[in-house]
């Protein structure tokens, strides 16, 4: 008998500040799935989504060790790609920026590509491979995208004149610095951690941060703090804090490309009493501001000082669609008509909760069908959800609310083949809609609808999916319910017991030209990529949307 031969260990994707937070946080599963979300690769959809961006936010250190972050910008092609493991930016931080002279060959540094018109953000860290007046080459260390949550849409434009405002620095808040920051729905945190050796987990990273205006705090001229909110739940930024205080903060004024720097250390409040003060958040982040770099009109960019509204949206129908599921349709205020939307894409919404006393924005799938002159959202009431304990518990039709221009690139492509649509839990609602607008489409391509849930109680839309399914013979459902209860019949409520995986989805659609479009918690996600990729599905067959 052949001795068992144990396969190694991949090398963990994170250091030991970001497992001991997720640890602290009750998120100890993070790493069994995040092995394939964070690669040390950029998939082709981020290297076209970077060379498609007109700046780019880049974190590193200066000669004194310090974090600061800066935006690099220029026309639609500044950055380009020659390969999955390098990017090729032709630009430089202003002069007097705080990185003029940071980026020089051999830098860690970190960057966010982040389209704010239509809230995509795409992350990848590594070094800088050589650098000139021109710009910089950066090979790759690590590279993974992040979910629209807290970003706040918003349109650029360049501005004519050439930026011209000179740098100020300083170690203590100006009253117009301060309410600056107090003004601000937006900035970007600079962090990082060098251990002893070398792993994949070790650089700089830059991370965005978004709330409603006022949720950074100035406590003094020389102390911000902000609530810090559920994420991707990989806590780079926390993970490096917990390891190395520094940290950098850059918060932009949009109307006029000016750029304010922070450096200093910065601290995590997970336990206090000050916590509660703030429904939802998890922690609260200090910063002890060290130094102050103020540019004025660094940018020719220049973008709306808040996103575009589409308009008022009223309450017209509320329906339980599972034991926690519940779908909110919404129709325009004045009965006009609503900016349409394609299959896939999400409604940001901003609703008013006095249990903060603040609007608060959040982002929903849109689940019905894009030929409707209706918005419908169905979320998922989670104990600890500020907005979905609100929407269940509170809002009831009749009510207002506003919304902005449905966005995402999460949407069926033109092609040959079949269409196979996969979800878990809530993550059905996306590919829903996109099953609403096939079915309207009859293009003739085999469809299949395979959906992952709990039990039957925890399955919404059962009777829509079947009216949608019925007479087609193109269209397939398969259900997969990880615990059915005593009263789920197999074969009528359900097809098989388990969960939605790679090797189910090759026994149903063999056909090696199928394009999947996944949606689910980000675990689930990871795992069927890996799994469709290892048996042969092509990366561009495979599109998927996290939440």
């Amino acid at each position: 008998m052949r001795p068992m031969v144990q396969m190694p260990k991949a090398a963990s994707p994170f250091h030991d500040g970001e497992r001991k937070v997720q640890e602290k946080l009750g998120d100890r599963d993070v790493e069994l799935w995040a092995q394939g979300a964070i690669r040390d690769f950029m998939p082709d959809q981020h290297r076209t989504f970077f060379k498609a961006q007109p700046f780019m936010v880049v974190s590193a250190r200066d000669e004194s060790g310090r974090p600061w972050a800066t935006v690099l910008e220029g026309e639609v092609g500044f950055v380009q790609s020659s390969n999955p493991v390098s990017l090729e930016i032709s630009s430089r931080p202003a002069k007097g920026d705080a990185l003029e002279t940071a980026l020089a060959a051999g830098s860690e540094i970190g960057l966010l590509g982040i389209e704010l018109a239509t809230r995509r953000r795409n992350r990848v860290n590594g070094k800088v491979v050589s650098s000139d007046e021109t710009g910089i080459r950066f090979a790759v260390g690590q590279s993974f995208g992040n979910c629209p949550q807290y970003i706040r849409s918003r349109e650029y434009w360049w501005n004519t004149e050439e930026p011209a405002g000179p740098a100020h620095r300083g170690t203590a808040l100006t009253n117009v610095q301060a309410d600056w920051i107090k003004n601000a729905d937006t900035f970007f945190i600079a962090s990082g951690h060098r251990g002893e050796g070398d792993s994949r987990a070790y650089g700089m990273d830059v991370s965005h941060r978004g709330g409603e205006r006022g949720f950074v705090e100035v406590i003094d001229p020389q102390t911000i703090r902000f609530p810090d909110y559920a994420g991707n739940r990989f806590y780079n930024t926390l993970g490096n804090i917990l390891v190395d205080e520094r940290a950098g903060f850059l918060f932009l004024d949009f109307a006029t490309g000016s750029l304010l720097q922070l450096t200093g250390r910065a601290s995590i409040d997970f336990d206090s009493d000050e916590v509660a003060r703030f429904p939802g958040a998890r922690q609260l982040v200090t910063l002890e501001i060290g130094e102050i770099v103020e540019l004025r009109s660094a940018l020719r960019l220049r973008w709306q000082q808040d996103g575009s509204t589409a308009r008022s949206l009223r309450l017209v129908e509320k329906k339980m669609e599972s034991a926690d599921v519940t779908s909110f349709v919404f129709e325009a205020r004045d009965g006009g008509p609503l900016a349409p939307f394609q299959a896939g894409q999400h409604l940001p919404i901003e609703v008013m909760i006095p249990e903060v006393g603040a609007k608060v924005q959040r982002s929903y799938s849109l689940s019905g069908s894009p030929s409707e002159n209706r918005y419908r959202i169905s979320v998922k009431r989670e104990a600890k959800g500020l907005m979905s304990r609100f929407l269940h518990d509170h809002l009831d039709t009749g009510a207002m609310l506003e919304s902005r221009i449905p966005a995402g690139d999460f949407v069926v492509e033109d092609g040959e083949g079949p269409i196979v649509l996969v979800s878990a839990g809530v993550g059905i609602t996306p590919v829903l809609s996109m099953l609403h607008q096939l079915v309207a489409q009859e293009n003739g391509r085999d469809i299949w609808f395979v959906h992952g849930a709990r039990d039957g109680l925890h399955a919404p839309f059962r009777e829509e999916l079947a009216r949608l399914t019925d007479g087609r013979t193109n269209l397939q459902t398969h259900t997969v319910f990880s615990r059915p209860a005593s009263q789920d019949k197999k074969g009528q409520d359900y097809q098989e017991e388990g969960r939605v995986s790679g090797a189910l989805l090759s026994r149903l659609v063999p056909d090696k030209k199928a394009a999947f479009y996944l949606c689910g918690p980000a675990g689930f996600l990871a795992e069927l990529k890996a799994d469709l990729s290892a048996r042969g599905v092509a990366e561009n067959r495979i599109h998927f949307e996290t939440f």
